[in-house]
């Protein structure tokens, strides 16, 4: 199984708060990998909302994903256009 290490940069003006958080637990409901999101010294899984907004990112701040299993490419793919296009609020 292939494991996949990538640095993004969250780009919301609001850091990672509820409505990305729940972005990326609803992306990852259907990913048969274990993810995990890397910030400063804090390494979460990254399908459970709660711990996602505990790593407080904020804007600008580097994260870095941990995909680890069978769909390991296409949830990082996934998961790498989501950051790109602030989960759809590019618009706040």
């Amino acid at each position: 199984m292939p494991r996949l290490v990538q640095k993004v940069k969250v780009k919301n003006s609001q850091g990672l708060h509820t409505r990305p958080s729940t972005a990326i637990v609803k992306l990852l409901l259907t990913s048969k990998s274990d993810v995990f999101f890397t910030h400063k010294r804090d390494t979460i899984n990254a399908k459970s909302i709660l711990s996602i907004m505990m790593l407080a990112a904020r804007r600008n701040a580097s994260i870095t994903i941990t995909v680890d299993g069978e769909d390991a490419e296409e949830t990082m793919s996934k998961l790498v256009d989501a950051f790109d296009n602030q989960f759809g609020e590019e618009y706040l």
